[in-house]
């Protein structure tokens, strides 16, 4: 299965910084456009932020001016840098990455996740 990969995730104070990351499966795979979502406890799960394949950026209101969404210039790597964090960021991120298979077919996948614990 080609299934990105997230990471960065932890417990940090009300006020900190984290940057997740979302990586692709290996070459020859690319991230063509990545979504954000995130999953709080006992919520439905909401999207963050996007990014498409011309670096078009789109934010929750919930997020804007403290989230930034970004892939590096391989396109192997996206990111969520995360800061100013609040308790209320406090959930599951997940990642959902459109990978180029070759040129005009592309790969949904998602990551298993990713827990952001932010403490007050």
């Amino acid at each position: 299965q080609l299934q990105v990969e997230e990471s960065g995730g932890g417990l940090v104070q009300a006020g900190e910084s984290l940057r997740l990351s979302c990586t692709a499966p290996g070459s020859p795979f690319r991230i063509d456009a990545m979504a954000w979502y995130r999953q709080p406890p006992g919520e439905r799960r909401e999207l963050v932020a996007t990014i498409s394949s011309d670096g078009f950026t789109t934010y929750a209101d919930s997020v804007l001016g403290r989230f930034i969404i970004s892939t590096d210039d391989r396109k192997t790597t996206g990111y969520l840098q995360m800061y100013s964090l609040k308790p209320e960021d406090t959930a599951v991120y997940y990642c959902n990455a459109g990978l180029l298979i070759r040129p005009g077919k592309l790969h949904d996948s998602w990551g298993q996740g990713t827990q952001v614990t932010v403490s007050s």
